[in-house]
């Protein structure tokens, strides 16, 4: 191939915007050549690849723009330290995605540090490799950015922006302020999303104390019976893996002061 004809070549792709192929293509078109690959299968070649980096490009976008973080994986997750949670069904939330296509909701409750983040994180980057779009956000965060938009009357259009994402996952719930402006939008968003889009949400209270997040009963009830409706619920009452952790990491400090002090008897 001339440089003249590569010259016009690479222009014309990055006109197209196809830089995959225009990467690819001398060295495709170079065996494509030697080996006298019919004009069909050099086509195929060229695009396939395109496509595929299209899509690994497009997950990676996805990913960076999901807020999760890159090392809560359902690879590392320890599922024998809160057998009440079956990896099974977690998994299969991870494989077959028409849950979201029923707006379907995955709530996991249990006390601080038992790794409700880590699973909630590692299912969400799970959906985002099988094509979907995830949003991890800390709940009192998004709700006091909602909060600002309806005091902007922009409510409806930050509500519209979250459509985008197939999860929206609000962490800590709990942590929500006992506010009636807040608490207000809070339920406006689960409502907007009923049965059209999916929500998770971690919490450290059960729903018989959701009273402490929103500050009117009916809006309670009405709350937790938009959530429940069509949920995955997960419960990981064990003991927190963090302070488990830390007595680990202890335990051979006290094991060796233990024996110095028997030997200095």
């Amino acid at each position: 191939m001339s440089a003249a004809l590569e010259g016009r070549l690479g222009l014309i792709l990055t006109d197209l915007r196809l830089p995959t192929i225009k990467r690819l293509a001398l060295d495709l078109c170079a065996q494509s050549d030697r080996e006298g690959w019919p004009g069909n299968r050099l086509l195929e070649a060229l695009f396939e690849h395109e496509i595929n980096e299209r899509e690994v490009r497009r997950i990676e976008r996805h990913r960076n723009e999901s807020g999760l973080t890159p090392d809560k994986q359902l690879s590392n997750f320890d599922f024998a330290a809160v057998p009440s949670v079956s990896k099974a069904q977690v998994m299969a939330l991870a494989a077959g995605t028409e849950w979201l296509d029923r707006g379907a909701s995955v709530l996991l409750f249990g006390p601080p540090g038992v790794g409700k983040s880590h699973l909630i994180s590692g299912l969400g980057h799970a959906l985002i490799d099988a094509g979907r779009r995830v949003l991890f956000v800390r709940c009192s965060e998004l709700v006091q950015r909602l909060q600002t938009a309806r005091r902007d009357l922009r409510l409806a259009q930050e509500l519209a922006k979250l459509d985008r994402f197939d999860l929206l996952v609000l962490d800590d719930i709990s942590y929500v302020r006992r506010d009636q402006a807040e608490t207000s939008v809070l339920f406006e968003l689960i409502a907007e999303r009923y049965e059209r889009k999916s929500i998770a949400i971690t919490a450290n209270t059960p729903f018989s104390q959701w009273g402490e997040v929103f500050v009117d009963a009916a809006m309670t009830v009405a709350a937790v019976d938009r959530l429940v409706h069509h949920s995955t619920i997960l419960e990981m009452n064990v003991e927190s893996y963090r302070r488990r952790a830390a007595q680990a990491a202890q335990a051979p400090a006290k094991r060796a002061l233990a024996a110095t002090t028997i030997e200095s008897i």
